[in-house]
Formats: C-alpha cells, structure tokens, sequence
C-alpha cells in the first residue's frame, strides 16, 4: 500500500518580466549642436518586497557624446538616472508573496537608448529596458512513498543446485 508525505521546500513561486520605456532629460550649461553618440553602462538593480508587491530597484549610467561651439568641439557627460519599477508577477496555485520570499532579478534586455534629440538646449532620451523577476519562496510536494520495508529479503546460497548442471564427462 503506498501512502504520501509532504516536502516542504523552495521552489520558484512565480515570475514576471516587464519591457520599460523611460524618457529622461539632461541639461547642459552649454548650447548643443549635436549629439553624436549616447549609450548606458554600469547598470545594477535589485528587487525588493514592499507591501506584498515586487519592485526592482536600479541605477545606469548614460554617457553622451556631443558637439558644440557650432560643431567645432566635443565633449561627453555622464549622468546617473535611478529608477524604481514594479513588478506583476503571476504566482502560481495557493502562493503568496511575504517578506520571507526572495526575488532574483534578471535583465533580459540591457538598457539602451532607442532615441535622442536635442530641443531647445535640451538633449531628450528615452531608455528601453527589459526586465524579468523569479519569486522563490515556501512550497509543499506531495510524493508516494512505496510500503516501508522493515527487514531485507535475505537470500541462501544452495549448495545442492551447484553441482546439479555440471556434467563431468563433457570433455572425454
């Protein structure tokens, strides 16, 4: 007869992943001819719980490289942008989200910037990011457990069967 026990284990919860766009704005005191190249290093990020939703936490760098002083020049800035985005995440059958969950946080797709203009001395960017979360947390598994078997099946050795195959005149 098998019967079941429960495991309670940590197993992936749930997951999500969102595509953001985000549109930043930098301001220099100088007057900007052109941008001649933009693009975002050093991002880090990381995900937290705040009242039983997910939000992932990050930072980028964006470096721009521009012309001025009517395109004799150039000249390239960094700037730092924070950011701070929730997260859906579909969770699976009778699970929830609580402070003892962990979140690991993926960038699917690095930031990057799709678009840069320059209007009125102003350089505008938009910033387009993937982002995927996993919420690992408490989970039970149910599994069938044969009938517990209590002594080993013991087995003899019969010396009687030993010599009863054995033909000895095979090679006269």
């Amino acid at each position: 007869m098998a019967y079941y026990k429960e495991i309670v284990t940590k197993a992936v919860i749930g997951k999500g992943k969102k595509t953001i766009r985000e549109n930043r704005e930098v301001t220099l005191g100088e007057k900007i001819d052109n941008v001649l190249g933009c693009w975002v290093i050093n991002h880090t990020f990381s995900g937290d719980i705040l009242n039983e939703v997910v939000v992932v936490n990050g930072n980028y760098d964006v470096n721009i490289w521009y012309s001025y002083d009517n395109n004799t020049k150039t000249n390239v800035i960094i700037k730092k942008f924070n950011y701070q985005d929730p997260m859906k995440v579909k969770l699976k059958e009778n699970s929830k989200i609580n402070n003892n969950s962990e979140i690991i946080v993926r960038s699917l797709s690095q930031p990057s910037v799709s678009d840069v203009e320059v209007v009125d001395g102003v350089i505008k960017l938009t910033v387009d990011k993937q982002m995927g979360v996993e919420v690992i947390g408490d989970t039970m598994v149910r599994v069938s457990v044969e009938d517990q078997m209590d002594d080993y099946e013991e087995i003899f050795d019969d010396e009687e069967n030993d010599d009863m195959d054995i033909n000895e005149d095979y090679l006269q």
